[in-house]
């Protein structure tokens, strides 16, 4: 395969992918059956037509057939009145429109056959029109309940175009939420630290800070206390043990 073949081909698909993206079946299908509506008025007209220059034949027809009629008479007339050559002429007159008729009538009959051909053909094109229109309808409405339901699967899932732009938004949110906290909760804990001043006038001097690192290690050693007397390794325990040892120096010393 040649270089310029394949780009031809590629050029194809990618043309043809990018008609798929955005054709939509419901227009084409009424594009269909708008030019099939088209044809069936153009086959109308043609049996219009038909019947039209059939019916011109047949006033030609009668036009013709009273001339020869009147020639007839004429004829007669003639022979009654002894004029021979008169009524040869009539009678001649009257053959040729004989002509003409028998021409117009077999004209007549091609046009009558080609009406009755037309008006089936437009009888069959009707009923084809019809049931498409049956069908056209109900893909359009299979289509569009199937579109609904696809964006609604999509909806559900996430994977829609409008939802993932939803979704992007709330993890931006809440991103920036979270980022929010985290800044405040690393401000009130310099503001508690000392580290960083208070601009509001509420900052603490030292003495006050001073008194709270106390209040705080204050906390700290009852809770520690109570955790040792709670394990039996608080003061109160150990009180005695020193006290049974000092005795027992002095008993010792008093021995010796």
């Amino acid at each position: 395969m040649s270089v310029f073949q394949r780009l031809s081909m590629i050029f194809k698909s990618k043309a043809n992918k990018a008609l798929d993206s955005v054709e939509d079946p419901r227009e084409t299908l009424d594009y269909s059956y708008q030019k099939q509506l088209e044809l069936l008025q153009k086959v109308r007209r043609g049996v219009a037509d038909v019947a039209t220059s059939r019916k011109r034949v047949e006033l030609q027809i009668q036009q013709l057939e009273q001339q020869s009629s009147k020639l007839e008479n004429q004829s007669r007339a003639a022979l009654t009145q002894g004029r021979e050559d008169l009524a040869r002429e009539a009678l001649t007159r009257r053959s040729g429109l004989a002509q003409e008729i028998d021409s117009l009538r077999q004209q007549h009959a091609n046009l009558q056959g080609e009406e009755q051909k037309l008006t089936m053909a437009a009888q069959r094109l009707q009923s084809k029109v019809d049931a498409f229109r049956t069908r056209k309808e109900t893909i359009k409405a299979t289509y569009t309940a199937a579109q609904a339901q696809t964006q609604i699967s999509e909806a559900f899932s996430g994977i829609s175009e409008e939802m993932g732009d939803v979704g992007l938004a709330i993890q931006r949110a809440e991103d920036k939420t979270a980022e929010m906290q985290a800044r405040a909760g690393a401000v009130d804990e310099l503001l508690a630290s000392g580290a960083l001043d208070d601009v509001t006038g509420t900052a603490r001097d030292d003495i006050q800070a001073e008194l709270d690192r106390m209040a705080s290690t204050s906390g700290v050693d009852a809770e520690l206390e109570r955790m040792k007397m709670e394990l039996g390794q608080g003061s109160g325990s150990a009180a005695p043990q020193i006290e049974s040892g000092d005795g027992s120096t002095a008993n010792r010393r008093e021995g010796a």
